[in-house]
């Protein structure tokens, strides 16, 4: 079990740096203790459903974004899926237009290394 609790925090201190979010700040947005965070983030914390809640609340994912693991993936996935992490945070803040103008500047980018 300690590996699914290692998983699980590893990918949360993940999305958190890639939304650039201290522990505090994290910890304020879930309602919990900084050094609560900490623990959870190293899998040192057995937690609760409900704390996994509040703390996918506060950084605005899903519980499919944030179950993916690494352990079986190339170097080359790694770096991709922690891009898309960091999309996504950059992505939360815009409203619908903004994203619709990133689309085609992305589209634009991709057609460029083609």
């Amino acid at each position: 079990m300690t590996k699914l609790r290692n998983s699980v925090g590893e990918r949360i201190r993940t999305i958190r740096k890639a939304k650039g979010l201290t522990q505090q700040q994290l910890a304020e947005l879930s309602e919990l203790d900084d050094a609560y965070i900490g623990s959870v983030e190293r899998g040192e914390r057995n937690f609760s459903i409900d704390t996994l809640e509040k703390v996918l609340t506060a950084l605005n994912v899903s519980i499919s974004e944030l179950m993916f693991s690494k352990e079986h993936m190339t170097k080359d996935e790694t770096i991709r899926q922690e891009a898309v992490d960091e999309f996504v945070a950059l992505t939360s803040r815009l409203n619908e237009g903004q994203i619709g103008i990133l689309r085609r500047v992305n589209k634009e980018v991709s057609r460029a290394f083609e």
